[in-house]
């Protein structure tokens, strides 16, 4: 490996552990014990599909994940079922929330 090459590989990593460092600590995540080998294939596939999403948005949005967290977390619909009833609450969006939208759905 030329010198150009070591210095380009440790920079990737520092991005991947960064990531996984901004994950676990933004996304409040807790350790989970599988004890299956799909369980386990499953479980990494998924954080690795997190990742790859979260790594996504910030480059198309130059938000971080934090950022990101702490924006679209508040948007979840609701769905309750009342003496037969079905009443759907949707969540409100902001200014700076649709604006994040907009950006992100043009790609």
């Amino acid at each position: 490996m030329s010198a150009q090459q070591v210095v380009d590989s440790c920079h990737d990593l520092w991005h991947v552990e960064q990531s996984f460092r901004m994950s676990k600590h933004d996304l409040r995540a807790r350790p989970i014990f599988h004890h299956q080998a799909e369980a386990i294939e499953a479980h990494l596939t998924i954080v690795f599909a997190a990742l790859a999403v979260a790594r996504w948005l910030q480059t198309t949005t130059g938000l971080s994940i934090k950022r990101l967290v702490s924006l679209l977390r508040p948007l979840r619909e609701v769905t309750i079922q009342i003496a037969g009833q079905t009443i759907t609450a949707d969540p409100r969006i902001d200014a700076g929330t649709a604006k994040f939208i907009e950006k992100i759905s043009g790609h």
